[in-house]
């Protein structure tokens, strides 16, 4: 049996995205900047793509600009608050620990350019809370930038009430929300969001593609220079098939959600379940505020990169991670945030389920996975060195 359990690394892309893009290769595939018909009737297209979007997140179709992904709408949104911060003498930003790494790096590198960066504990809970962030801004905050829900761990943010906070204390509030569009509701006027980033191919469109929301009248730097597209803050053509894939697996995704949800929500409580069973082992992540695919494990006494390709050799798909970092031998930043020590951080298993999983696949993992922890663990001196007492048991 083979069972795709890495959804949140990408989704498959439906069948009615990719039938939504192949007339932009075939009848509508002018340039959507050029005056002539032919260029014209592919500018409806994307209108109508940018209305889809808007329409989804509750905002204006004018607040959407598209971009290559989530990481560049990160980085423009950041960057942009940064910028116009300084210039009114405030360059302090506020973040969590646990923060996917397009926004990490780029406030690493704004620290270079002498903006101080305030990183939330996530330790408790693995989660952060709204005092958190009110009892951490300043005079000086130009930018908060919480992710809407965490992609390694899957924990679900307080956002509204972090967004009301940031309203009151009259700072942007930037989210990274690539895991959470498509999978819970967001309504970007009510939640006081006023920047957020999301990408097509974690709800089941392409890759390549993805958005930015500005609230109006919030000004933005431009990363990419060039032409006047996206209203002359993206330059380059429109990946016009991209964006009308994206568009129209995002209006499936949030008009199916609650279906969608429900079933996904009872796989993963299943898996959840049956994976605690297995001695010396610890759930990740906020248990009650959770993504409604996100199962993520630490168990002790065995590598995760062994875990993954012995399931694998069992026709299960998953990783111990983001697959951003999956090159990386170093343990997990964000089982570092939440309190995992490195020895426990580095037998970590992620599976992310969507709706097109099946119960009968979460059987075949619950039987696969005690198997090979159990397999691992024989071959491993550090459990053996954890049985005979030798070293003393973390989890």
């Amino acid at each position: 049996m083979q069972v795709y359990a890495d959804n949140a690394a990408t989704t498959k892309i439906s069948s009615r995205a990719l039938q939504a893009m192949m007339p932009c290769f075939e009848k509508f595939y002018g340039n959507p900047s050029s005056l002539h018909s032919v260029g014209q009737e592919a500018k409806e297209v994307l209108d109508e793509a940018r209305a889809k979007v808007a329409a989804c997140l509750g905002c204006e179709a004018r607040e959407i600009f598209f971009t290559s992904g989530g990481s560049e709408a990160d980085n423009q949104a950041i960057r942009s608050a940064a910028f116009y911060g300084a210039k009114k003498g405030k360059k302090h930003i506020i973040s969590t620990a646990f923060e996917h790494h397009a926004v990490l790096h780029t406030l690493k590198a704004l620290e270079k350019e002498g903006f101080e960066i305030t990183l939330l504990d996530v330790k408790e809970g693995h989660n952060v809370t709204a005092q958190q962030v009110k009892d951490a801004i300043r005079e000086d905050t130009c930018l908060v930038t919480c992710m809407y829900a965490n992609n390694e761990i899957g924990s679900v943010l307080p956002i509204s009430d972090i967004g009301a906070v940031c309203k009151e204390a009259g700072v942007p509030f930037h989210t990274d929300a690539v895991q959470a569009v498509g999978h819970l509701h967001i309504n970007v006027k009510e939640q006081n969001i006023d920047m957020l980033s999301l990408s097509g191919h974690k709800f089941h469109g392409p890759k390549g593609v993805g958005a930015l929301y500005v609230r109006r009248g919030l000004p933005l730097v431009n990363i990419i220079e060039g032409g006047a597209q996206e209203r002359g803050k993206r330059g380059g053509t429109e990946n016009l098939p991209g964006i009308v894939g994206m568009a129209v697996a995002m209006e499936d995704a949030c008009a199916n959600m609650d279906q969608n949800n429900a079933k996904v929500t009872a796989m993963r409580d299943k898996l959840i379940a049956g994976l605690e069973k297995i001695p010396h082992c610890a759930l990740n992540g906020d248990r009650e505020n959770r993504l409604p695919g996100n199962v993520s494990f630490c168990f002790e006494g065995i590598e995760g990169e062994s875990l993954l390709l012995y399931l694998d050799a069992m026709g299960i798909s998953a990783s111990s991670g983001s697959a951003c970092t999956s090159g990386s031998l170093d343990p997990s930043h964000v089982l570092l945030a939440i309190g995992r020590v490195h020895d426990v951080a580095h037998g970590s298993l992620r599976l992310s389920l969507s709706h097109e999983n099946t119960d009968e696949e979460m059987d075949h993992i619950l039987t696969a996975v005690p198997q090979v922890v159990e397999l691992l663990r024989n071959m491993s001196p550090v459990w053996r060195d954890l049985q005979t007492g030798k070293r003393e048991y973390i989890l």
